[in-house]
């Protein structure tokens, strides 16, 4: 550990944690100390300051690919089911977005992105972001907020994904693949709860389902591999056409931030320390590449404006952030007045105060010039103002247009599906989100909208099949067991859909058996 490193103070958690959490940390510290040990060895001293090393070239050998993703998986149906798990597909569709164009300038780095990514937002305000294997990588609300442009954002992302593509949690967890996955698996997600540990929530709610990121937590204490991920991730910054030099600045920034104040260290600086010599490599690097002026997203603003109101969690703390906002604006002393706009829009929006969020989202509107939607969330959110202040049809009317505009965007898909059934019009809201979960299968949203059409089209059966295969994917098997039993004793199903139901049952039955008996793998490692 370095000497820009803190320690983390844990916070109080319910009692009834307690005893689970002391099971899974005893579990975690063996790993921890074996991936250690690993890493000595396996880590390489850097040859050149200019050069890659090749940490991630053997991993596949190590743990491949495909346990890499399982053990990814594993982990996310813990996160989903969490309720700082933000499913808001705004933010989704942005993050994902900006991390796919990070990796698909990878191949003209040389690097393999073959494989998949994901990228999902955490309710939490503290700077953060993480690594998962199988390329899940999250993105706390308060690291989009603290950004100032969007290629600061895209420099922390990158770093993850460096992470990622070097395959630098699977070459720590290389010499534990003689073990079952399961084990694997464990220690994984124990320690998840140490990145996530200022949020009691996220980080004790994923630690019930077993270890977590021991490995990773360790991993951003490798000085090598950071250094790794800084290279690639600044490789990816500039072939993406991104800023480069916003990822020394960031990380200066975040280093003032350390110093001035050591109660309030970013938490991206006690997982990832930030050293002297790695903000001067990088700003090394950025002296030496060719400049292209960057092209930033009109999203990001309002983004990271809805970042802002999102993390918050209550009516009091949505009315303070809207007072701010209009402050900043008399004031003037906010960066975008539209972004601020649309902050207070949303968080009238959120206390149900439908005049003043139409008359904001105007301002905000207005403030960003243009005609049509505009950007993905100030159409969205038109359409939901609309929606839910009873004007269904001109809902629909948004959100259509929204969809012609921004064909890639699951929110303005799912405005246009919540206007549907506003305006009654059921069965076009059901074929319509049938296609969409289709399309987008691992996604609990999508299934839980359609529960909801079928619900509106009478459909009971219908209805908790959807839910079923909603709480499938967050991993609560009996939920989703409930759930079919509840759709065989609803009376409206016909011979195919009692099939169904009967085999995704005895499906479900037997994927909780499986996690019960991985419980006992636990235990029996732990005692």
């Amino acid at each position: 550990m370095t000497a820009m490193s803190k320690p983390v103070t844990q916070p109080p958690y319910p009692e009834r944690y307690v005893a689970r959490w002391r099971r899974f940390m005893a579990l975690a510290m063996l790993p921890v100390m074996t991936a250690m040990t690993f890493a000595a060895v396996v880590i390489p001293t850097q040859a050149a300051a200019q050069s890659l090393p090749s940490l991630g070239q053997s991993s596949a050998a190590d743990l491949s690919p495909a346990m890499e993703r399982k053990l990814g998986e594993r982990v996310m149906r813990e996160i989903r089911a969490d309720p700082d798990y933000l499913s808001d597909l705004l933010l989704s569709d942005y993050v994902n977005a900006l991390g796919g164009k990070l990796v698909a300038a990878a191949h003209k780095v040389g690097l393999d992105a073959s494989q998949s990514f994901e990228f999902f937002v955490v309710r939490d305000s503290d700077i953060n972001a993480f690594s998962l294997p199988g390329g899940f990588i999250g993105v706390n609300t308060g690291l989009i907020v603290a950004t100032r442009t969007e290629s600061e954002l895209a420099s922390v992302i990158g770093h993850e994904t460096g992470h990622v593509l070097q395959h630098h949690i699977a070459r720590m967890l290389g010499q534990q693949s003689q073990n079952s996955w399961i084990a694997l698996g464990g220690i994984l997600l124990g320690l998840l709860a140490g990145i996530g540990a200022r949020s009691p929530d996220l980080g004790m709610g994923i630690a019930m389902g077993g270890q977590g990121l021991a490995v990773d937590r360790q991993l951003r204490f490798s000085r090598d591999a950071e250094r790794e991920a800084d290279r690639v991730g600044f490789q990816l910054l500039q072939a993406a056409g991104f800023d480069t030099y916003a990822m020394p600045t960031f990380f200066e920034r975040l280093q003032r931030a350390d110093s001035i104040n050591e109660a309030g260290v970013p938490e991206y600086v006690r997982t990832h320390p930030l050293t002297t010599d790695r903000i001067a490599d990088m700003l090394n690097r950025s002296r030496t590449a060719a400049y292209r002026q960057p092209v930033q997203s009109p999203e990001y603003a309002f983004v990271r404006a809805r970042s802002l109101v999102l993390q918050q969690k209550s009516a009091s703390d949505y009315a303070a952030v809207a007072d701010a906002q209009r402050t900043a604006i008399r004031s003037q002393t906010t960066s975008n007045v539209a972004a601020a706009w649309y902050a207070v829009a949303l968080a009238e929006f959120k206390q149900r105060r439908w005049a003043p969020a139409r008359e904001a989202l105007e301002k905000s509107r207005a403030a960003f010039g243009g005609t049509g939607p505009g950007t993905p969330s100030l159409a969205v959110l038109a359409s939901d103002i609309a929606r839910l202040s009873g004007q269904p049809d001109e809902a629909l009317r948004v959100a259509a247009q929204a969809r012609a505009v921004f064909p890639l965007s699951q929110a303005a898909d799912m405005a246009y599906a919540d206007a549907l059934v506003a305006s009654q019009r059921i069965p076009d809201a059901t074929k319509f989100l049938q296609a969409q979960v289709e399309r987008y299968r691992s996604e609990p949203i999508w299934w839980r909208a359609l529960a909801g059409a079928w619900a509106a089209a009478g459909k009971r059966a219908r209805q908790h099949e959807a839910l079923a295969e909603q709480y499938a994917l967050q991993g609560q098997w009996m939920a989703a067991v409930s759930q079919l039993k509840l759709a065989r004793e609803a009376g409206d199903a016909d011979f195919y859909e009692m099939s169904t139901i009967d085999a995704r049952l005895h499906e479900f039955q037997r994927r909780y058996k499986d996690d019960k008996e991985d419980e006992k793998d636990f235990g029996k490692l732990a005692g």
